[in-house]
């Protein structure tokens, strides 16, 4: 095994942890593992897409391992154990990772997130190893508070930890949903987590071929005939996050996304609001006991000079729900995507707003 440092945390990449010892096998289907996120399953792995899914485990040993397969190698996992971060990069051949070795006797937590997208591919999850002698404990308590995002690129976690401009924001090792405004928010409250995002997705446009409207009730994202069963997570709270892409769009008709949409024609105001409007209404229809937030920020479509924000609250206001509400993040006036400080700021102001708003 390979390990190198990467913005303070160790990657474990390239090279598989072969374990000649006798083992303890703690397959995918196993009742002591916890799984967070819309994750699909087959015959003989769990296929996680979405960012923010994790598996979660409790133990008492001495050494742990997981066994993965990435669809191209470009996906990365944060590997959290007693709340230790380390960050993984399997690659597109199923292998088994060490992902620790002697652990001091006792009890240990450990959780593997993803931190990338759906776009860069599916991970086939084929479970745990432990040290011959390990004893498997039982998952905590399901956590009382439940909370989902609906979101893009800021949501996703594009670019965070890409600390030299912005220049390489788009590749995979500089995104990381654990350290977005939404994970934050969410072990704030110790609630559920649920990430529903991709960088560049709008409402009405976007950068890429669907809009959130179209993407949104997917269990694999890649496929557009794969359903979601809404009963099986019901959140407290929503918070959607969209419109910036919308907002970029509109100043970019010669794009072929505006074009497939729009050809060359601008689309009405009325058209802009009443689509997010029957989105977050088709929201409402499943989850009609949640609070939902109908955010927008950091970047610059909430600005108070452009029409978005208004967009938002004119949705909001015709329909009627008390439980439907309006939130704005602070523009943060600098280039490029939300940094880890930044996303920290968002997540300090809508903990702030849930706390002062939201009953549960």
């Amino acid at each position: 095994m390979r390990a190198f440092y990467k913005t303070g945390l160790i990657v474990i990449a390239l090279f598989a942890f072969l374990q000649a010892s006798a083992q303890k096998v703690v397959g995918f289907k196993d009742e002591h593992i916890g799984y967070m996120g819309r994750i699909a399953y087959q015959a003989d792995a769990a296929k996680v897409f979405w960012s923010g899914s994790y598996m979660l485990i409790n133990f008492r040993g001495t050494e742990a391992s997981v066994t993965l397969k990435d669809e191209r190698g470009d996906n990365y996992f944060n590997i959290i154990i007693d709340g230790k971060v380390i960050v993984l990069h399997p690659d597109a051949q199923k292998r088994t990772y060490q992902l620790a070795k002697g652990l001091a006797k006792g009890p240990h937590t450990l959780m593997i997130f993803k931190r990338t997208e759906w776009a860069d591919g599916t991970t086939l999850f084929y479970g745990f190893q432990f040290n011959d002698g390990a004893e498997l404990l039982p998952l905590p308590p399901a956590k009382k508070r439940k909370i989902e995002f609906y979101g893009d690129s800021i949501t996703s976690g594009y670019g965070v930890e890409d600390f030299d401009g912005g220049n390489n924001s788009y590749l995979p090792p500089y995104k990381n949903n654990y350290i977005t405004y939404a994970a934050l928010t969410a072990r704030h409250f110790d609630a559920q987590y649920s990430c529903i995002s991709k960088s560049g997705i709008g409402i009405t446009v976007g950068y890429t071929d669907m809009t959130m409207p179209e993407l949104y009730d997917r269990l694999d994202p890649n496929d557009p005939n794969s359903r979601w069963d809404f009963a099986k997570y019901a959140p407290d709270v929503v918070v959607v996050n969209l419109f910036q892409n919308d907002a970029s769009m509109m100043r970019q008709a010669d794009r072929p996304q505006f074009k497939a949409r729009f050809g060359d024609q601008q689309p009405s105001q009325e058209f802009i609001i009443e689509t997010y409007r029957k989105f977050i209404q088709s929201i409402r229809s499943k989850y009609p006991n949640a609070q939902i937030i109908c955010a927008l920020g950091d970047m610059d479509a909430c600005k108070e000079s452009l029409p978005w924000r208004g967009y938002v609250e004119k949705a909001v206001s015709r329909m009627k729900d008390n439980a439907i509400t309006a939130h704005f993040f602070a523009y943060k006036n600098t280039p490029g995507h939300p940094s880890v400080e930044e996303q920290q700021a968002m997540a300090d102001d809508l903990i702030k707003y849930i706390t002062n708003t939201v009953k549960w």
